[in-house]
């Protein structure tokens, strides 16, 4: 009997990841207590038992003061929320895939979407994907699905994604109906890229070998379906924990029988179970090696491919595929965007998808690029995006006749100079390398055509701010806003997608021309609200602080008879009016300002000029003040003389 063996069989990079994290909590000897099996296989939880690690069923049976190790199924939010209540440690070693997932569920609310879920309901990761929703809704297959759909009275928007450990056939299935019967779906295909190659190969497998052993713990998700794959293509399956289950008489008279493992499953039970399955170990290897040459021999442009980050340059990543060949992703054939950097963008570590590109077997190099990949998943976002009215996100790449070019995640967006939000004589280089957000409102595939918009985007924006703002408006509230234009009565301010007008004799105490002597546009104020009508949507803002009367400070200063410095801001028939401190004039009557006599005050004065004076009147009541130049002069009295003969 010769054996082959799947080369993904066994620990997925996200199990890998937990179990070594564990393994380093327990050498260290710290207290730690596993929230339920790490992995689905007792044959691994008992290992890290014997570690010193401690499982619990709840967080009651948890102790204060040790740390909580968190499965590679990953946990709702309640989990997370008692956990840091109590004050415990957590070492979260949920798989990285499975908290992908969690981020889309809750953006997906925090849009108004609904999170559709396609997985086993009583899964745990699919538990703890809901675990992130407040209406989640979980459908097992495309019947389920479908049932869901049919009884709903309306429809509404829904962001649909799948367990990680999903068969392709069922999710293909639920995302053909979707797309037949929902007109707001955002879809995303979140099966693991490693589920998807294993399953794959375990098919391909079966279908050309007399029989299959299959080894997993029987509650794991993706070991049953595994099991589930095979038996569609093969008649004798054989489903395993251990070595010692193998029952050699199962597969008589098979001339090859495959082995694959499910992504709980640890190496070391793996080489039991080859060992049991042949007298010889290097008849096992070559097998091995055989069906390790023959993957080589079939990698072809354009097949999707998925390996393991190895290294990370400034131009380039390198990719473990699990063959002899070495992958390389190139920056351009990373991503679009020129800003990124490929060491923020991977890890050393990371699981990774990306097309083959081209083969060399000479060299044993396969070029492969992320972006093409990316490019086909994002048209059908794209697509999507259309009837969904998704928001986009981009970098504006280059400036086009007419507009600007935006990429988004490949797909080259049209955006014209209409919709990029700018002013109509505003330079559209002004956005290059820029990143934006835009909403798609064309879509011609076949012409590979895009139109999108970034202005509906910011008008929506600013719509809900501008909601915001008339929810909580209320007289005297302070704002931080933006001074977005000027004009001779006075200066409007953003506070928020709504904006208001400070008038010219709010914007300060003292006496100015203009509101540029005080604000500038793009000026950041503080401004408080003096008035508002809902209904006409017009408000009134104030900018001068109300703690300073300036009438106060005046009086607190100055009585009658005293001496003041003052400058002359305004002229007038019958007089000048100057400043004595900002905020406050008097006025010098005519017959004030000169101990002779003069026709007009702008004989003797001008504007901005600074003088002394006596304070010869205070009106309390009134609040007005006169000023005399004149009573300061020594002919003052001479003055006054002939004044009185002439009248």
């Amino acid at each position: 009997m010769r054996v082959e063996q799947a080369k993904s069989a066994g620990f997925c990079y996200g199990v890998k990841r937990a179990v070594e994290m564990a393994e380093e909590t327990g050498r260290k000897g710290e207290p730690c207590y596993m929230l339920g099996p790490i992995i689905h296989n007792a044959h691994v939880v008992a290992h890290l038992e014997a570690l010193g690690l401690k499982q619990a069923n709840s967080i009651e049976e948890i102790p204060d003061g040790v740390s909580v190790l968190l499965r590679s199924h990953g946990e709702g939010r309640a989990v997370h929320e008692a956990l840091e209540k109590r004050g415990l440690t957590i070492l979260n070693a949920t798989c990285p895939s499975v908290t992908k997932i969690h981020r889309i569920v809750q953006k997906a609310e925090a849009d108004g979407r609904r999170a559709v879920i396609i997985g086993t309901p009583d899964h745990p990761e699919v538990r703890a994907i809901a675990g992130w929703c407040d209406a989640p809704v979980v459908c097992a297959d495309g019947a389920a699905l479908e049932e869901w759909m049919s009884a709903q009275e309306g429809q509404f928007p829904i962001t649909m994604v799948a367990q990680t450990t999903l068969t392709q056939e069922i999710w293909n299935d639920c995302v053909q109906k979707v797309k037949k019967q929902w007109t707001n779906a955002e879809i995303f295909d979140t099966i693991c890229g490693a589920t998807f190659q294993r399953q794959s190969e375990a098919i391909s497998l079966a279908r050309r070998c007399d029989g299959m052993v299959v080894i997993g713990d029987r509650n794991s998700s993706n070991t049953k379906r595994l099991a589930e794959l095979c038996k569609a293509h093969c008649s004798k399956v054989l489903l395993i924990e251990e070595g010692k289950e193998l029952i050699p008489s199962y597969f008589d008279g098979a001339a090859v029988v495959g082995l694959t493992a499910g992504a709980s499953t640890p190496g070391w039970i793996i080489k039991e179970v080859r060992k049991n399955m042949s007298d010889e170990i290097m008849e096992i290897e070559e097998s091995f090696a055989d069906l390790l040459e023959k993957s080589i021999k079939t990698l072809h442009t354009g097949e999707k491919v998925t390996g393991v980050v190895v290294n990370v340059t400034n131009t380039e990543i390198e990719v473990d595929l699990g063959t002899k060949h070495a992958g390389y992703i190139s920056e351009a054939e990373m991503t679009d965007d020129p800003t990124a950097k490929l060491q923020d963008l991977v890890k050393v570590g990371d699981e990774i998808e990306a097309f083959v590109v081209r083969v060399n077997d000479q060299e044993g190099i396969v070029t492969l690029s992320k972006k093409r990949l990316d490019t086909v998943k994002s048209w059908e976002e794209v697509e999507a995006a259309v009837e969904s009215k998704a928001v986009l996100e981009g970098v504006v790449t280059e400036e086009n006749k007419g507009g600007i070019v935006v990429s988004v995640k490949g797909v080259r967006v049209f955006v014209p100079a209409s919709q990029t939000g700018l002013p109509r004589d505003a330079e559209m280089s002004v956005l290059l390398k820029q990143k934006v957000k835009l909403r798609i409102t064309e879509v011609n595939r076949a012409r590979r055509r895009v139109v999108g918009s970034i202005r509906a985007v910011e008008a929506e924006e600013r719509a809900a701010k501008a909601a915001q703002v008339w929810e909580s408006i209320e007289e005297g509230k302070h704002y931080n806003g933006v001074v977005k234009s000027l004009t001779s009565y006075g200066a409007f301010v953003d506070i928020g997608g709504v904006d208001g007008m400070v008038h010219i004799s709010e914007l300060s105490w003292s006496r100015i021309k203009h509101p540029s002597e005080v604000v500038n546009v793009g000026d950041t104020v503080d401004v408080f609200v003096l008035s508002f009508d809902p209904e006409k949507k017009k408000i009134s803002l104030g900018m001068k602080d109300k703690t300073q009367d300036p009438w106060t400070m005046f009086t607190d200063k100055y009585q009658v008879d005293d001496v003041a410095s003052v400058r002359v801001v305004k002229l007038m028939p019958f007089g000048a009016f100057a400043e004595i401190v900002p905020g406050v004039d008097g006025l010098i009557h005519i017959s004030q300002i000169a101990d002779h006599r003069i026709d007009k005050p702008a004989d003797v004065l001008a504007e901005g000029d600074v003088v002394d004076v006596k304070i010869t009147d205070i009106d309390m009541d009134k609040k007005k003040v006169s000023l005399s130049i004149r009573a300061l002069s020594e002919s003052a009295p001479a003055y006054e003389a002939e004044d009185a003969d002439e009248e």
